[in-house]
This record gives structure tokens, sequence and C-alpha cells, in this order.
């Protein structure tokens, strides 16, 4: 990708739309745990396509900003050296594509049944995630030192969000699917802008490791000897886990505490509804109730 500045964007649009659909998740399932149904998009109350808009905007961002990082030779053909750019354009495009449909079936798609539009909603995103994964696996950058562990290692998130959005269409009553799912959008996300700064910031190149230009003046990160390389490559699969282990913590968290706050209104709606029926109670005192026949008064 375009560096620093567009890894740390787009996973901030990951992020951001991550957690948002974790909350609604965890919100849509405490408060209506027997009709739960995944969706995958999630109107706001300013907005009904503000996730989608969001979507919209951070991926066209991108795709300017490569497509910019790749300019024409003069013949009209793309350059050899730029052609990753090109590639990251087009991750960004399908996802684009996902937003944009989304918005058009929920307009003008058939009103019922409103199963038909989500699954195809699920169907565009699994289809987005497909592009980015053999994107990321067929990669023109040769992705063989440690900046292509860091690649393996987001391949890995990507699977996950693949497998559990299409999961998503079989099973479209589990919690546990989307949530998983909600969580590796938010992995993705933060792993990206791990990636944007550890891989183009100087000061954070590994013992024996260092910034320099390659063969296409890309900046890369090279290590000076094999040993070298395998710390380094060591390091990445610790932070990885450190990131994973956090993602754990946080992820029990914020169901907790979402869950939590539900619950707690749910609660004192409860004590109300109680109330109301003890009042009741008290008023019919003088009526007779028997299963299955109305009550009937006893001082009549």
């Amino acid at each position: 990708m375009g560096g620093r500045e567009a890894h740390v964007l787009l996973g901030l649009v990951f992020m951001m739309v991550g957690l948002w659909h974790l909350y609604n998740q965890i919100k849509i399932h405490s408060t209506h745990k027997m009709t739960f149904k995944s969706l995958v998009w999630f109107p706001t109350k300013f907005s009904r396509y503000l996730e989608l808009y969001l979507i919209l905007l951070g991926c066209s961002v991108f795709t300017l900003i490569e497509l910019h990082l790749a300019p024409f030779d003069t013949d009209g053909t793309f350059k050899a050296n730029h052609l990753h750019h090109i590639e990251h354009a087009c991750i960004a495009i399908a996802f684009s594509l996902h937003a944009l449909f989304a918005i058009l079936l929920d307009k003008f798609g058939p009103k019922k049944p409103e199963s038909s539009k989500t699954d195809l909603g699920h169907f565009l995103a699994a289809m987005a995630f497909t592009q980015e994964l053999l994107l990321f696996h067929f990669h023109t950058t040769d992705h063989v030192g440690l900046e292509g562990q860091y690649h393996w290692l987001l391949q890995d998130l990507v699977s996950v969000c693949l497998v559990f959005t299409l999961l998503s269409i079989w099973l479209p009553k589990s919690f546990m699917v989307s949530y998983i799912r909600s969580l590796g959008v938010i992995f993705q996300g933060l792993w990206l802008i791990v990636m944007g700064y550890m891989l183009w910031t100087p000061s954070f190149a590994p013992k024996g490791c260092a910034l320099h230009k390659d063969h296409f003046g890309r900046d890369v990160i090279k290590c000076d000897d094999h040993e070298s390389l395998h710390r380094a490559k060591a390091l990445v699969n610790i932070l990885f886990s450190w990131f994973f282990i956090g993602m754990m913590c946080f992820g029990v968290s914020f169901y907790w505490c979402v869950n939590r706050v539900h619950e707690v209104n749910y609660e004192l709606i409860d004590d109300e509804v109680g109330l109301e029926e003890v009042c009741h109670s008290k008023d019919m005192q003088g009526f007779l109730h028997v299963k299955g026949v109305l009550p009937f008064d006893l001082e009549g």
C-alpha cells in the first residue's frame, strides 16, 4: 500500500466499521436474544447510510492515493514497479462496490423477503474479502522478508473475516458468528495500522535491520543477515500474539460492558412492569381467577 498513511487510513476505516458492528451485534443480542439475526450493516440516528458512506469515502480516498502513486508509463501502460498500487486500489474498489450495492439494494431492492437482501449483502462483503485475500496472496511485491511476515499474518485475519462472513449466510441467527466476524474486522484494521507504523518508521526497525530502497524504489526493511531476519520475524510473531491476547481481553470486556448496560436498562423496565402488575392485582382483589375462565366478581 502507499506507505504508512495509506495503511493507517484503511486500518482506521476497518476499525471503526468493526467497532460499530460489534457494538450493534451485542446490543441487538442483549435486547432481542430470541429474534437475533446477523446484519451486514447498521443504520444510525443521524443518517441511515452513515456507515456505508464512511466506507465509500474512506475507500475512495485510499483508491485515489494509490492511483496517484501509480502513474502510467509513456505508452499508457502500467509501470511494473507500480503494479502493487493498482492491486491495492482494486481491493478498495471492491469494498466501495459492496457499500454502494448495499445502499442500492436497501433503496430499490425487493421489500420481501428481507432475508434475501441481507444474504446478498453478506455475499458482496465476502466477495470483497475474497478479492483482498487473493490479491495479498498473489502479490506482485516480493513479500519474503519482514514485510512478508506482516502480510502472512494479515492474510490469516482476512481469512477469518471471509469465512465468518460466509457463515453468516448459513447461520444468520448465530450471535457468535457475527461476534467473531466483527472482532476479525477490528483486528484486521488494527494490524494494518501496526504495519503502517512498524514497516515505514525507521526507528521501529528491529536490531540488525534498517529501511532501504529496493530495486523498485520502494521503502522496505532489509536485514543484514539471516540471523537478524529470523529474529525480526520472531518479534513480529510475538507482537501479533500480544495483539491477539489484547483482542481477546477487549472482546470479552466490550461484550460485558455493552451487555451490562442494556441488562440494567431492562431490569429497570422489568421492575416498573412488576410494580404495575402488583397495583393491578390489588385492584383485582375482588375477582377470582380460574385458568381458562374469565375472572368473575365474588362480591357481585
